[in-house]
């Protein structure tokens, strides 16, 4: 895919779990489109942090079942929808090389 970095890295997934993860591991966690691939990502992280990257791992997260009431003219609806599906992206970076998620 031929798509500018900042359309394919949404968001850096910061926790206590992925902070330990880059200073042990170098590995950071990046939100990404559900249709961008291996390829693609570590191209993306590549170019807007400068660094040399190893190995991408990605998962994906189903979206959760969700129950709604909506009180409409008097009448009491219950409809059922998904909140959207996640995919997330972790980076294992070649030794030597960091990224400052806080300065970007």
């Amino acid at each position: 895919m031929n798509i500018h970095f900042s359309k394919i890295l949404i968001r850096p997934i910061v926790t206590e779990k992925m902070t330990f993860l880059q200073d042990a591991q170098r590995k950071y966690a990046f939100e990404v489109p559900v249709d961008v691939n291996k390829i693609d990502v570590k191209s993306a992280v590549e170019k807007k942090f400068n660094v040399k990257v190893s190995k991408v791992a990605i998962s994906n997260k189903k979206g959760k079942m969700k129950q709604m009431t909506v009180k409409s003219g008097g009448r009491t609806i219950r409809t059922s929808g998904s909140s959207k599906m996640k995919r997330r992206a972790i980076v294992t970076l070649v030794e030597g090389y960091t990224i400052d998620l806080f300065s970007v």
